[in-house]
């Protein structure tokens, strides 16, 4: 199910060497940059609390079966919006409504390993890295007859949002990224980082090795939830909310996908050819063209890069916002509304 693994001499590193490398750029002017209070409507919206992805629709794309939710008309502006780890489409259930409220077609898919998104092929390897993943969302574009959208992300989404950006600008009107810019290579994840830096990612260690990969296959639940509460640590989500979208958890390809995508961060898992070509431009660091809208929460405890440390990564129209109010690294579900106009912000760019 996962692809061999090369544990050489190739030093534990993590894929906070972005913002260390990303810093080397230089001191980038943060003018554009403004702090947004977290109101209570964004903590919490009375009127989409109730909010549910009713029907999960399906559909063929590329390698995949993809399962995503869809809100709002059918000829509003597309807007496909991407989900982290360990989270999954119920990230933006509260973002969907408001989003469909405003006349927006807005399309949530379970990345590859997450819910009802399943193989076409046993043969298929269980690949996670970054060019797969993001090759999978440009297929089901493809499959949905979209020619171009609004793309938004957190985390493994924002990762994948900035790669169709950089490498499909064609295919994405514009671009919402909570933490920035996050492409990364296994070039810039062999150097190493101070010790408080690494202790960041132990996970990511933890994955390395065999009792990692059995440890997680078995608490899958518990080790999502310590996730949630480190990432998110004024976050008091209810044991409903997290039930909710620990169900995607449950994905027969889930644990081999996870922990393929952390060892080839890392350079201990190889990646599959066909997408060389997409890696190699990747590791340059490409500037992102379209018009993009960053946001970080106050309150975001899992790694992250600085702000500045990515702002001239995005030339085109560019404006960064700092979401206060004790906003973790699951901004889409704690201040929906937040990024909601972000996505309306980005859309008007364009």
């Amino acid at each position: 199910m996962e692809n061999s693994t090369h544990l050489g001499r190739r030093r534990f590193l993590s894929m906070a060497a972005l913002s260390v490398a990303a810093a080397e750029l230089g001191t980038v002017n943060l003018l554009k940059a403004k702090d947004k209070p977290a109101a209570s409507s964004n903590r919490k919206n009375n009127n989409y609390t109730k909010a549910s992805f009713d029907e999960i629709k399906q559909v063929k794309a590329g390698v995949l079966n993809v399962g995503y939710a869809e809100a709002g008309p059918a000829n509003g502006q597309p807007v496909i919006l991407l989900h982290g780890w360990p989270y999954d489409i119920h990230s933006y259930v509260e973002v969907s409504a408001l989003l469909a409220d405003k006349g927006y077609r807005v399309i949530v898919p379970h990345l590859r390993g997450h819910g009802t998104t399943q193989f076409l092929s046993g043969k298929t390897p269980r690949n996670g890295q970054q060019a797969a993943t993001a090759a999978d969302i440009v297929a089901f574009m493809d499959a949905l007859k979209i020619d171009k959208a609004v793309i938004g992300g957190f985390d493994w989404g924002a990762r994948t949002a900035n790669i169709i950006a950089a490498l499909w600008p064609e295919r994405c009107k514009a671009m919402v990224s909570v933490s920035g810019y996050l492409i990364g290579s296994q070039q810039a994840n062999s150097k190493p980082l101070p010790p408080k830096a690494e202790l960041a990612w132990w996970y990511q260690f933890y994955f390395a090795t065999e009792r990692g990969r059995l440890g997680y296959d078995a608490n899958r639940n518990d080790f999502a939830k310590l996730i949630w509460q480190s990432a998110s640590p004024k976050w008091n989500f209810d044991d409903a909310t997290f039930a909710r979208s620990a169900a995607s958890l449950t994905n027969a390809d889930h644990v081999a996908i996870v922990i393929h995508n952390y060892r080839w961060r890392l350079g201990l898992a190889e990646g599959e050819t066909k997408y060389d070509a997409f890696e190699q431009k990747l590791a340059t660091g490409p500037a992102i063209t379209v018009p993009t809208v960053t946001l970080e929460g106050d309150a975001n405890g899992a790694p992250h890069p600085a702000p500045a440390s990515y702002a001239a990564k995005f030339t085109g129209k560019y404006v960064h916002h700092n979401i206060t109010g004790g906003i973790g690294h699951n901004l889409p579900q704690e201040a929906p509304k937040a990024f909601a106009d972000a996505i309306i912000e980005a859309n008007n760019f364009a």
